[in-house]
């Protein structure tokens, strides 16, 4: 019995990356809060890294989850 091999989504590798990017944002967003650095921006005190990280991930689960299942044909 001959097995076809199916496509994923593009969209699957999206959120896969999305995920992992808003990871790496989200967690280095955490470390900056513990120790911050010398280097003062205009809005650091909102700490950006951590929501923007955080938003990323969201999407990436949302786009991972939605679209596991599916395949080009």
């Amino acid at each position: 019995m001959k097995q076809e091999s199916s496509m994923k989504s593009i969209w699957y590798f999206v959120g896969l990356i999305l995920m992992l990017m808003g990871t790496v944002v989200f967690l280095s967003g955490i470390y900056y809060f513990y120790y911050p650095n010398d280097h003062k921006t205009v809005l650091s005190q909102l700490h950006p890294n951590i929501w923007w990280g955080a938003v990323m991930m969201f999407f990436g689960v949302i786009y991972f989850i939605t679209n596991k299942n599916s395949s080009i044909e």
